[in-house]
């Protein structure tokens, strides 16, 4: 009985949020394709090859060649210091044994609910490129602190020449309950919401 009490005891101690979480997932199997781009990349949806999963993919490509053009993927608000939020994405690259083309799941902090465009510095990421032997997962999982209440994951593409490319596909998110979780087809629903609201007003 001490012991039941005790586990008990020990449960209701931890904060229930701690305790429960929520998975989204993204497939490019609409017409969006980003939320944002940062450089000089161009986004597009892939409805022929390659696919990992569904009907379709994102294409990212660079051009012109310059820095490391950023595709921002999801956009996770309403955070609070200590939460986790982990993401991942499968990449393609067929260039085995070559630096180029090649991705890599990255984040930046972006505290603003309003503009995706915001950034409120790096939240860094996997040091892991993909390896270039077609569809690859690559993850990671970022701790908020510091205050900043809204983290952006992105997708990059690191080339050596203009019009590389790589490929995107079957995105999750694993984020607090409390947390809003926005993918690209997000501003659809923004812009109908903000107009509901007013209508609402008058």
């Amino acid at each position: 009985m001490k012991s039941l009490l005790f586990f008990s005891i020990l449960l209701l101690s931890f904060p229930l949020t701690a305790l429960a979480f929520q998975t989204e997932t993204y497939g490019w199997e609409a017409t969006d394709t980003v939320l944002g781009i940062y450089g000089n990349g161009i986004a597009s949806i892939e409805d022929t090859s390659p696919v990992y999963n569904g009907a379709q993919s994102l294409k990212f490509e660079e051009s012109p060649l310059g820095g490391t053009p950023q595709a921002y993927v999801s956009w996770i608000q309403n955070l609070n210091d200590g939460d986790t939020v982990a993401a991942s994405f499968w990449v393609y690259d067929d260039t085995p044994g070559s630096t180029y083309p090649s991705g890599r799941i990255w984040g930046h902090w972006n505290d603003d609910p309003s503009d995706p465009t915001v950034y409120d510095g790096t939240a860094s990421g996997n040091e892991d490129f993909s390896p270039g032997a077609g569809w690859s997962l690559l993850e990671w999982e970022w701790t908020v602190a510091d205050g900043h209440t809204g983290l952006m994951v992105e997708g990059r593409i690191y080339s050596s020449t203009e019009y590389d490319t790589i490929w995107f596909d079957d995105l999750t998110i694993i984020a607090p309950d409390g947390a809003t979780i926005l993918f690209p087809d997000y501003v659809v629903s923004l812009e109908r919401n903000s107009w509901g609201a007013i209508k609402a007003s008058f």
